[in-house]
């Protein structure tokens, strides 16, 4: 997916070999670790080739070879989650600056004092958009409360499902804009044609949308229920959107730990995927019965929003660069 996103952007793509060696059975492991050192060749060649003056990782075990090979180059090391995963932990000891999203993150790290409180990078101009435009993009009324499902990147099977036998009481109250992955088309099909008229049209799934899309559809929206994955951290804050977030069960704890950070800052509630199908009817209700509760909620989540995190981010970038520039053994261009 990563490809497709970056080409669209219109920068040049490479990807290389990675798999994970966390979690991954015993019949599995020689071949992801045989994949790990393909990419590793893979990215010293690159290196080779491009020359960079600085790197920039965020993570994940496609990092790992990256990091290893471009050990000798300046590089800024993105913590996207709260808590870092395995990957981050070990290329950490390469990286001359660590940028965290939270201060809550300060306590995973021994070298404290290469760590940075950056804040998540968003696309602040997203949000410049009056809600009756973005709801005309999607044929919103302004009559319904809009609520927003948001499974991942890829959609969430287990979401989708606790969402359908929902669908006809919520749709009675809310307009749902439910964004259900690619891969679970022929499924979110045949549960659209077994809603009634009335409320199918308060009803609009889609498969994926791009980011100039997506930010629309939050700033169309009241309210949204998502996975807790890294990007809730940034683009919940920065639209002010109170969320419901159901943290994936077989994530580590990754997205627990986000989402209990969002709840305890009183701009979530956390419901657990198991729990999704028997109680989000009547938290929804509830918290649309209490609109006072939910603007708390939402103003919550904007006071946690860092609209500056990008540049922010960029300027250490080119400030470790310049730094090694500057040593006799630094990067002279």
């Amino acid at each position: 997916m990563e490809a497709s996103l970056v080409q669209r952007a219109g920068y040049r793509f490479t990807g290389i070999p990675s798999a994970g060696l966390h979690g991954v059975g015993i019949k599995a492991l020689p071949g992801n670790i045989l994949r790990l050192f393909k990419g590793l060749q893979a990215a010293r060649r690159i290196i080779k080739e491009f020359h960079p003056d600085g790197l920039l990782l965020t993570g994940g075990y496609v990092s790992i070879p990256v990091a290893i090979a471009g050990r000798k180059t300046p590089s800024l090391l993105f913590v996207p989650d709260i808590e870092p995963g395995l990957a981050i932990k070990l290329i950490s000891r390469f990286a001359s600056k660590i940028a965290v999203t939270t201060a809550d993150s300060l306590r995973f790290f021994n070298q404290q004092s290469k760590v940075i409180v950056t804040g998540y990078p968003t696309r602040s101009e997203l949000i410049e958009r009056e809600q009756i435009e973005v709801r005309q993009k999607f044929n919103l009324t302004q009559d319904k409360r809009v609520v927003m499902v948001v499974g991942g990147s890829q959609g969430a099977q287990s979401m989708n499902r606790a969402l359908y036998p929902q669908l006809p009481e919520l749709l009675k109250r809310f307009q749902i804009i439910h964004l259900y992955g690619e891969q679970n088309r022929e499924e979110n099909q045949a549960e659209s044609n077994k809603l009634p008229g009335e409320e199918s049209s308060s009803y609009h799934p889609y498969p994926f949308l791009h980011a100039e899309d997506l930010s629309a559809a939050f700033s169309a929206s009241d309210l949204v229920i998502s996975r807790a994955g890294a990007a809730v951290l940034g683009e919940f804050p920065l639209f002010g959107l109170p969320a419901i977030l159901v943290p994936y069960p077989y994530a580590w704890r990754y997205q627990q730990v986000n989402a209990g950070y969002l709840e305890n800052h009183g701009a979530a509630i956390v419901l657990q995927d198991a729990d999704m199908r028997s109680s989000l009817t009547n938290i929804l209700f509830d918290l649309f019965d209490h609109p006072e509760r939910l603007l708390k909620m939402a103003n919550a989540m904007n006071s946690l929003s860092n609209p500056s995190a990008a540049q922010y981010i960029a300027r250490q970038i080119e400030e470790i660069v310049q730094e090694s520039a500057m040593t006799p053994k630094g990067r002279h261009t």
